[in-house]
């Protein structure tokens, strides 16, 4: 359990729960899709969302999470497509704010220097666990700020954010190597805790706070600093233009 991190302007800390950046908001009448949420943080994101009363008619799960490209960036980019049409007809008719979080990680800036290889998606010449973990989260960021960059284009009532956890002691890290589970296993109780972990994505989703905010990066329930990559448009628009023909069912 993490116990440190003062309060930054939300009010909110690395400590702070999900239950308690949520206390006395009222979701009635808002769906919520939450990916992952068979166990960890989509599990407790799910969780908080329907106690503060927010409907989630389904959430989609998986076994394993995969440290390539297709599975943490690709799926996520082609349900959101297959789901915007919906989301912006929603959005109008309930003069609600619709808003998609994406989950990235502080590891987007250990990425391969060019970022995202688009030329070498598949290939395994220079493939390396923590790069190719950090290109995808990476695309996260850039996904999400692509959307938000079409959302105000196009006017619509809907927000995209991206954030990073915090490091949790979730069943994730130890598949990443050896190394990587004897250190949580000392460490992990200096990580954050699940309850923690699953905070900020439930403060980005439901907090009044961040109505209207998007296109930004959050850690601890705040805005947070991202790499230069992170904030390149043209990388951005690059990788929607690469997804949506990796995507392409006609």
């Amino acid at each position: 359990m993490w116990i440190f991190g003062r309060k930054s302007p939300s009010g909110f800390s690395a400590s702070s729960t999900a239950e308690e950046v949520t206390q006395g908001i009222d979701g009635t009448g808002l769906t919520a899709i939450v990916t992952g949420a068979s166990s960890g943080l989509g599990k407790e994101t799910a969780c908080v969302l329907a106690l503060r009363g927010v409907m989630s008619p389904f959430t989609l799960t998986k076994d394993n999470i995969e440290l390539n490209f297709g599975t943490n960036h690709i799926g996520h980019f082609l349900l959101t497509n297959l789901l915007l049409e919906t989301m912006k007809s929603t959005a109008r008719e309930s003069q609600k704010e619709g808003r998609i979080v994406n989950v990235s990680s502080l590891v987007h800036n250990y990425t391969y220097p060019e970022g995202i290889r688009f030329d070498k998606i598949n290939d395994e010449s220079g493939f390396g666990t923590w790069s190719a973990y950090g290109q995808s989260k990476l695309a996260n960021i850039l996904h999400a700020n692509e959307l938000a960059r079409r959302f105000k284009e196009e006017g619509v009532n809907i927000t995209c954010n991206s954030l990073h956890p915090g490091v949790v002691a979730t069943n994730l890290l130890p598949h990443h190597s050896p190394i990587s589970g004897l250190v949580i296993g000392v460490l992990k109780y200096l990580m954050k805790n699940i309850p923690q972990g699953a905070a900020t994505a439930c403060y980005v989703a439901l907090h009044p706070q961040v109505k209207g905010v998007s296109g930004e990066y959050f850690s601890d329930c705040n805005i947070a600093e991202r790499s230069a990559l992170a904030k390149d448009e043209e990388l951005a628009k690059k990788l929607w233009d690469f997804s949506l023909n990796l995507t392409d069912t006609n």
